[in-house]
Formats: C-alpha cells, structure tokens, sequence
C-alpha cells in the first residue's frame, strides 16, 4: 500500500494525517491521531509506518477533509538537520571548488525547519539569499558507527523534498567562511510536503528541479551524487548519533544563484521545488522586518 505521511494544521498545533494514494491526483486523506500524537521519531521508531498501513486497510482510520489547510513540516521539528554540502559535481564546480573526496557535512539548527508553502522571509540585511532545492532523508531508527551502507539502508524511513536557503554574503567571505551564519536563519529550511517511506522510493533515481518566478534553474538527478544515500547515512554515523527523526539534506545540484547566472532571491520572487514522486514546494518571499 503506497501512503504518504503528511502535518496539517496552523505552526504549532498540526494534526498527524496519512493519504492513501489511491491513483487520483491527490488520494484520500486520513487522521493519525488515534495512533499518534505527531509524526516525530518516537512514532517512526515505532514502526509507525507498518502500523499506518495496518490500520487503513483494517479501515480504523476515520477519512478527513483538509481542503485549504496549511501544510506543516511532514516530520515535527528534528533532533537534527545534517547537510551535505557540494555532493555534485557541477554544484562544486560553480561554487568554484573541486569535487570533495569525503562527504562535506555540516548541521542547520533544527528551528529552521519549516512548512512547504510557508511565506519565506528574507533576512533584513540579507543581500545574496539563495535557493537549494534537495533530497531529504529521515531517520527512522537509532544509527551509530554503522558497519556499512547496507545497514545504513535499514536506518532510513522515508524521503522528502527540502529547499536548503542559503545567505551567500554571511556564509562565503573570508578565508575560513562562516557555513553556521550563512545556513541558520529563521524558516530557511522548507520540508515536504509528504514524507514517503523508503520503500515507494528509488533516492538513485530522482528528477529533482527548482524555478523561480516560473523559470527553470535546477533541472538534475540523484544519480548524479557523488555520495549515494546509503554511503551519506553510513559516514555520517560514524561522526554523530542519528536519531529517529533527524533529517539529512543530501545536497543541491547545479543552478543556483551563487553560479552568478542568476540574481539571488528578492522579495515578491516565488521559487517552486518538485522532487519526483515526493511532491512539490512553494515559496513566496518577503523582506523580514518590512511591512507586508
């Protein structure tokens, strides 16, 4: 049974919910409340996604509406947001560094995560505010010095879409950079809208895109990471505990602003972000502290 586990509801107060996708454009939705508070890493550690499709097709599940309802983070705020930086060739290269041979990682502060369609607010000095559109991996159970990639397979729950923005101006300059500055400001991090078990997706094999304003800027494929998903989950538990429902953001291919074919982002632009089979996101944005 092929699901999607979705948060409904304003920021703060969101309502577990599952849709079963049924073969219509938007499939039928059904409450998790009676099986959980909130998808968070308790419920994935719990095998809260076998117990999910258990209870729709014993039919336990009461079917909601939730036309014109905002869409939260599909996972409550992680323990964790890992970041991988210039895991494409081509990013690298127009980031002006060569390919990395291990996996770049860094971490955003997990009070960035935010819903896919929320209004996204430009900081008030921000000058070079950036789009990042990625594959996000969630945690699905406790992982520490994994023996393998294989194992490290095991340890993932599902896959959604992430917009990682990036002020370029507090991040770059200087020799050493200042990655936290550049990647820690408020609702930067848009998750969702869904998050897919692992076992509906191929992370291999993924169309992933960007558009701002309408016009393509991202336009790749996972299969062109130079760290797959399984390698990225492995070497980083080997740094860190994961925990269930820590997200990693396994990096951004070519075509953002940074590359200096484009302007960066001001207020009024829309970036659109659609990753294949994990749905897609939307971002209208403003200038932080200026009135609306």
């Amino acid at each position: 049974m092929n699901i999607r586990l979705i948060r409904i509801g304003e920021r703060g107060n969101e309502e577990p919910a599952v849709i079963m996708v049924d073969g219509s454009d938007d499939g039928k939705y059904f409450s998790l409340a009676s099986l959980t508070p909130d998808i968070d890493g308790p419920f994935l550690a719990a095998d809260g996604i076998a117990r999910t499709r258990q209870a729709l097709a014993a039919g336990e599940l009461p079917e909601i509406l939730v036309s014109g309802a905002r869409v939260g983070s599909p996972i409550t705020r992680p323990g964790s947001i890992v970041c991988i930086g210039m895991n494409y060739a081509a990013h690298a290269a127009e980031s002006g560094s060569a390919p990395p041979e291990t996996p770049v990682v860094f971490l955003k502060p997990a009070n960035t995560a935010c819903g896919p369609f929320d209004a996204a607010p430009i900081p008030p000095s921000a000058e070079k505010y950036d789009w990042e559109v990625e594959l996000g991996v969630v945690i699905g159970r406790e992982a520490s010095y994994l023996s393998d990639p294989e194992e490290a397979s095991s340890c993932i729950a599902g896959y959604l879409v992430a917009n990682d923005l990036s002020e370029r101006e507090y991040q770059l300059p200087g020799d050493a950079g200042q990655w936290t500055k550049g990647k820690s400001l408020p609702a930067s991090t848009p998750l969702g809208p869904w998050l897919v078990p692992a076992d509906q997706v191929d992370p291999g094999r993924l169309r992933l895109r960007s558009l701002v304003n309408g016009e393509i800027r991202q336009d790749s494929s996972t299969a062109d990471l130079l760290f797959d998903v399984p390698t990225l989950v492995h070497h980083v538990s080997q740094y860190m505990l994961l925990e269930p429902g820590d997200v990693i953001l396994t990096g951004t291919p070519e075509g953002v602003a940074l590359s200096g074919r484009f302007p960066y982002l001001q207020p009024g632009d829309e970036v659109e972000l659609h990753i294949e089979g994990l749905g897609r996101q939307r971002q209208q944005f403003y200038r932080e502290g200026v009135t609306q």
